[in-house]
């Protein structure tokens, strides 16, 4: 099995409190491997221009991405020195914005030894979590932190994230729960399926979800007006330093 791939699925966000509020929509990923990035492909560019493409200056911090990968790695203490693989959106004629990244870390046995969550918010800001991997009798990755980094104006500072995920394979998924001092608050997740990383399942990606990463950036917007008209509290953003 390829190390990088398409992944095909949908993105679900559900509020509890203080007003419910759901949203659900259809979205394509690619996953890549950082060490053997995939640059035969006709509609996937690496580090150029395409149809769909990737570059390692929208993430990290700019410059070669996998020496950062492994220095936040080593930051955090975390022993993961073999493959890392990347989930995020690629650019679509050459806009993107990926609210979450996710790093599958290795070590050299070739076991998920660590997850990089890499966070971006529509100020132009970013932020990680490099978090430990523990599994539990599912397959699935539980791990938890704290929230210091502000990325919604509807939701406070002062809240705990607890992710669940399943590694890449033939199915993938992501979720997030935020928690306040009161309890669940949130929770936000991405179900995919696996396809092949090729020009026809890429094209056919495109065709069937046109205009993708640009629906990302309008859908928060327009989301954020209806929580407005719910009345929901609007907490102030203080960059970060």
């Amino acid at each position: 099995m390829s190390t990088s791939a398409l992944y095909v699925g949908r993105v679900v966000h559900t509020r509890v409190k203080p007003k419910r509020h759901r949203l659900s929509y259809k979205v394509f990923t690619v996953l890549l491997d950082l060490d053997d990035l995939p640059r035969g492909l006709k509609f996937l560019g690496i580090n150029r221009p395409g149809l769909l493409s990737f570059r390692e200056k929208d993430h990290g911090d700019g410059g070669d991405l996998r020496a950062w990968v492994r220095r936040k790695l080593a930051e955090a203490g975390i022993d993961a020195d073999g493959r890392v693989q990347m989930l995020c959106y690629p650019r679509l004629l050459g806009y993107v914005f990926n609210p979450l990244t996710v790093y599958f870390c290795h070590d050299r046995d070739g076991n998920l030894a660590g997850v990089i969550h890499e966070v971006h918010n529509t100020h132009h800001e970013r932020h990680t979590y490099v978090l430990p991997v523990e599994r539990t009798d599912e397959g699935r990755v539980r791990q938890h932190c704290a929230k210091d980094f502000f990325v919604s104006p509807f939701v406070p500072m002062e809240c705990t994230y607890d992710f669940t995920i399943l590694p890449p394979g033939e199915k993938i998924e992501v979720a997030i729960h935020e928690r306040d001092a009161e309890g669940p608050l949130l929770a936000a997740s991405f179900v995919g399926e696996r396809q092949e990383l090729t020009d026809k399942a890429l094209l056919a990606a495109v065709l069937a979800h046109p205009l993708m990463t640009l629906k990302v950036t309008v859908g928060i917007h327009l989301e954020a007006i209806k929580l407005v008209l719910k009345g929901l509290k609007i907490y102030p953003h203080t960059p970060r330093a």
